[in-house]
C-alpha cells in the first residue's frame, strides 16, 4: 500500500500532467477547439480521472494560476537579498517557468477571466495574486531599509508588486489575443524578459 506521502506526490504527478497536456493542446488547437476529452487522452488518464482535479477546463487555467501564487511568492522571498524588486520578481517568475515542459495554459489562453461564466468564482486571481508578491516584497523592503517607515514600504511594496503583474497580464493578453502566444519553454523565458524591461525603458 502506497504511503500518505507516496499517494500525495502521485496525484501531484497526475494535476502535472493534465495540465501539461492541456497547455500543449491549446497550443495546438486553441482553448475553443479542445475537449476534456483531448485532454485527458493526451495526459495518458480517463475523463473521470480529469474531473477529480477539475470540473471544467476552464477551472483547470484558473486552478492552475491558484496554485502558482504560494510557489512564486515563495520563490520571489528566497531571492537574493541584494536584488532590486523587478529584477527579483522577474527571477522568481522565471525559475517557475523552468519548472515546465511546457508553458503553463495560463500564458496560452489569457486570464481565467476571459474564459467564460465558470471561472467566475475566480475573479480574484489576480488581486490575490498581487496580495502575495506584494506581501513577499514587503518582507524584502523591510530586511533592506528595517528604519523605514512602515506605510511607506508597504506603499511601495503594493505599486511594485502589482506593477509586475501588469507586466505579465499584458504579456498573456496582448500574445493570447494576437494569436502568437509562446511555443516553448525558452520563448516564454525571452517575452518575461522583455516584459519586465519594459517597466524600466523610457
Amino acid at each position: 500500500m502506497d504511503s500518505p506521502g507516496r499517494r500525495e506526490q502521485n496525484k501531484q504527478k497526475t494535476r502535472t500532467a493534465i495540465e501539461q497536456a492541456a497547455a500543449r493542446l491549446f497550443d495546438e488547437r486553441g482553448f475553443a477547439h479542445t475537449t476534456v476529452r483531448d485532454i485527458a487522452q493526451a495526459a495518458g488518464v480517463g475523463e473521470r480521472t480529469f474531473f477529480r482535479y477539475f470540473p471544467t477546463k476552464e477551472s483547470l487555467v484558473a486552478g492552475q494560476v491558484r496554485g502558482l501564487i504560494p510557489r512564486l511568492a515563495e520563490l520571489l522571498t528566497d531571492r537574493p537579498a541584494d536584488e532590486a524588486p523587478y529584477t527579483a520578481m522577474r527571477n522568481a517568475v522565471l525559475e517557475l517557468v523552468a519548472q515546465y515542459d511546457v508553458p503553463p495554459a495560463i500564458f496560452i489562453t489569457g486570464p481565467p477571466g476571459r474564459l467564460g461564466p465558470d471561472t467566475r468564482a475566480d475573479r480574484f486571481l489576480l488581486s490575490d495574486l498581487e496580495s502575495a508578491l506584494a506581501e513577499a516584497l514587503l518582507q524584502r523592503l523591510k530586511a533592506a531599509a528595517p528604519k523605514t517607515d512602515a506605510a511607506r514600504l508597504r506603499l511601495h511594496a503594493a505599486v511594485k508588486a502589482r506593477a509586475g503583474v501588469s507586466a505579465l497580464r499584458a504579456l498573456f493578453t496582448i500574445y493570447a489575443d494576437e494569436g502568437t502566444e509562446p511555443r516553448t519553454v525558452s520563448q516564454l523565458a525571452e517575452l518575461i524578459q522583455d516584459a519586465f524591461a519594459a517597466l524600466e525603458s523610457p
